[in-house]
């Protein structure tokens, strides 16, 4: 049977408010020295923000880019 301060304290972490998933995601890559993936990352959300603005009228401004 947990002790009443494991399960009190438990509970108080439940009840904490949740980071930011930015703020998740840098504790990640600073804790588990995963620095490698930075780079697909951002270049995964640089090609979903230009699928996003392509849609739009910045779409002429994007295909000389390309």
């Amino acid at each position: 049977m947990p002790d009443a301060s494991k399960k009190n304290e438990f509970q108080q972490q439940a009840q904490q408010k949740r980071p930011p998933i930015v703020v998740e995601f840098w504790d990640f890559l600073k804790h588990n020295k995963k620095w490698w993936l930075l780079p697909i990352l951002l270049i995964l959300l640089l090609l979903g923000l230009i699928i996003l603005l392509s849609g739009t009228a910045v779409a002429p401004f994007l295909y000389p880019l390309f």
